[in-house]
């Protein structure tokens, strides 16, 4: 049966509850039977509920289509205004205002009670009559316990509330969660396909239809593609696509053997990701186009991961991004992990066809650096042991299904208008950026290679305030004809072009990583530390809060994702000078993404190796020579226990040139050979890297 008529039916089934609950919420706006302290908040969020339905019924009978831009933006505004700027002060999805209303228990279960009504705004404008109607009996059963408890004349009980949110995550995984697996797989779910390949592109009505929070950079975006060339719009898709293609020959893979690719990207970008479905289709792929998570049960912290739009307020995402701890236990976790399984194991077949991702990632916005909020809900030491098992566990599982050794992704980056008034001058840099010359920089950094190859571990030492000072062992080849240590890096699955990376020797990699300023996944650090024995985490620190404490917490949980420890699962050499000096010239190094970032001098990246989950894969450089470095003595241990070996996180750190004083290749001799001096290339065969920082 199509997906389309599926959901028909389930909304069918859903109708008569569903009108009941809305007639409900009418009810609660105007009446006076809970408590007066309590009274303003369900009459509030019934408000916010009632928009949401009005907008779902505006949609299923169409009347949206007939709406004006200027309307429809009005109504985006609105759904999003609440958490939006200094609004979300007074807001209830705000925990610290819910706790100044309510106490600080309560008032963390009503935020996030809140929080997950407010994750119906995408529902309403796919008409999902089903999981609004969910959301609706979860408010109205709470509010009925407040009822309850004021005709006894009694207050309400945290537990109450508390079971409430409990019952809900849990019963309602195999609704939720199981969707969510199947998005993933399934290209016949294409909400998002259905608009980027049917709709006027031409005219920003469009991106009202997502059901995004739509900010100019969505708008500036959009407009901004549409003014360049049907040309240049094809060779940013075809980089795009093309690097997934090249990364399945590179290591190997058969991509003739799948028919599903994942899509990832912001909105704004649809004229190019229209022409990356086509490019994919003439692969044999099928996209699957997924919104990003907003819901307690699916989403995964702060992060985004699918397609979004604006990100109405940073800190209100950051503040829910543990709201799981107000009722998670072991009981849950395994409910979560069954619900996987028996959706994978339903739809074995359409899993083993999927291929991997393909990221069209942004960058621009303005960095975050959070507050600490004492009432946002966090893991206790117990949750974050159960968490971290969850990670492993479905790691596992997804491995099970759509095998590592099977499957490919790629990756990319463009601005967005946010990043200044020099926006469109900025884009056509990243533009060129990302189609530099792959065979100059495969000659360039083969040069580098054949020096690290001689070494027996590398030497980063700072300058200038920074106080990295590490040596990073390296793997030792038995065939040096035929073996290497380090991957040729020539824009395929990462893009663009420009670096030579390895899996070190954790054994022996020891000293200190700092950073003076570090953007990681959409928030900032600043004066960033680490101290590594013998490949792990021993130590870490940064500045961003007055509480060292604090800052150590940061970490904890945003860079070691609340692991006592990780490996240093990869060290490279980024060779983009051209994009380091774009960065320079435009003031924006802080912005860059990772992706350019770790091409602009030495990255250490904490976790997992690159080669995770495939590293039985044999993997060539362009030269033939195998890439042996691999495996680490952790990574090792999926031989005996998986669980072992993983930790589901790789996160890149890099030095910019100008705080490096020298890169060196220490051979078996004692013999020093200096890769770069003072932020400069500097071994033969290499200078040419230095054109770009001479014309700076």
């Amino acid at each position: 049966m199509e997906i389309k008529q599926m959901q028909q039916e389930r909304n069918e089934q859903y109708t008569q509850r569903h009108e009941l609950a809305v007639e409900r919420l009418r009810g609660i706006v105007s009446e006076e039977t809970v408590s007066e302290r309590y009274r303003m908040y369900f009459q509030d969020v019934s408000l916010f509920l009632l928009e949401l339905e009005n907008v779902r019924r505006k949609i299923e009978n169409r009347e949206w289509d007939w709406y004006s831009t200027e309307e429809m933006h009005s109504l985006n505004e609105i759904l999003y205004s609440d958490i939006a700027g200094g609004r979300y002060e007074k807001s209830y999805a705000n925990p610290a205002f819910a706790a100044d209303n309510f106490g600080v228990e309560m008032g963390r279960l009503l935020s996030l009670l809140y929080a997950e009504m407010r994750s119906g705004i995408p529902y309403a404008f796919e008409n999902r009559k089903d999981y609004l109607t969910i959301l609706y009996e979860l408010f109205i059963e709470v509010y009925n316990c407040f009822e309850q408890t004021y005709e006894e004349r009694e207050e309400p009980q945290e537990k109450t509330v508390r079971d409430a949110l409990y019952w809900y995550a849990s019963d309602y995984c195999d609704v939720f969660l199981a969707d969510r697996v199947l998005e993933q797989i399934d290209p016949e779910q294409s909400f998002a396909a259905d608009i980027i390949e049917n709709a006027d592109l031409e005219n920003d009505r469009y991106l009202y239809s997502f059901g995004e929070y739509i900010t100019e950079n969505e708008l500036g975006t959009a407009r901004h593609l549409r003014s360049l060339s049907e040309e240049t719009l094809k060779k940013m898709a075809d980089v795009y696509t093309e690097g997934y293609r090249i990364g399945f020959i590179n290591t190997g893979k058969d991509l003739s053997r799948k028919s599903v690719v994942n899509i990832r990207y912001a909105l704004g970008f649809e004229k190019v990701i229209r022409i990356a479905v086509e490019n994919f289709r003439k692969m044999g792929l099928k996209p699957v186009i997924y919104r990003a998570a907003s819901s307690v049960i699916t989403k995964r912290e702060h992060h985004k991961i699918g397609y979004f739009g604006g990100i109405a307020n940073w800190q209100y995402e950051y503040d829910h991004r543990q709201d799981q701890a107000l009722f998670m236990d072991k009981r849950y976790i395994e409910r979560r992990l069954e619900v996987m399984r028996t959706v994978y194991e339903q739809h074995r077949e359409l899993a083993a066809q999927f291929a991997g991702p393909a990221v069209m990632e942004t960058f621009g916005e303005k960095p975050f650096s959070p507050k600490t909020v004492p009432e946002a809900p966090s893991y206790s030491d117990e949750q974050r042991a159960l968490a971290l098992q969850y990670d492993s566990r479905s790691g596992q599982l997804t491995n099970e299904y759509i095998k590592g050794e099977e499957r490919s992704f790629t990756i990319i980056a463009y601005p967005v208008p946010e990043i200044g008034e020099q926006y469109p001058e900025i884009f056509d840099e990243v533009i060129k950026i990302n189609t530099l010359d792959a065979k100059l920089y495969e000659k360039i950094q083969q040069t580098m290679i054949d020096a690290l190859d001689q070494g027996e571990y590398v030497h980063v030492k700072g300058k200038d305030g920074n106080r990295t000072n590490i040596r990073i062992r390296l793997f030792h080849v038995t065939d040096p004809q035929k073996e290497t240590k380090f991957e040729n890096c020539v824009a395929d699955v990462n893009i663009p072009v420009g670096e030579v990376f390895t899996s070190p020797v954790l054994e022996g990699t020891d000293g200190v990583l700092h950073v003076s300023l570090v953007y990681l996944e959409g928030l900032q650090y600043e004066d960033m530390e680490l101290t590594f024995k013998d490949g792990k985490i021993t130590d870490y620190r940064c500045g961003n809060f007055a509480d060292e404490e604090e800052g150590r917490r940061y970490i904890y949980d945003n860079v070691l994702k609340n692991h006592e420890t990780l490996p240093l699962g990869e060290f490279a050499i980024g060779t983009n000078t051209t994009a380091y000096v774009a960065g320079k010239k435009y003031g924006i190094e802080d912005k860059l993404p990772i992706l350019i970032a770790e091409k602009t001098g030495p990255h250490f990246a904490v976790g997992d190796t690159c080669y995770s989950w495939s590293e039985d894969i044999r993997v060539y450089n362009p030269n033939g020579k195998e890439i042996v470095a691999k495996d680490n003595s952790v990574s090792l241990n999926r031989r005996e226990d998986v669980s072992k070996a993983y930790f589901n996180c790789h996160t890149d750190i890099t030095i910019p040139y100008e705080e490096l004083e020298e890169i060196s290749v220490v051979t078996k001799d004692g013999k020093h050979i200096i890769l770069l001096k003072d932020g400069r290339f500097v071994l033969p065969g290499t200078e040419v890297l230095n054109i770009p920082l001479d014309e700076n």
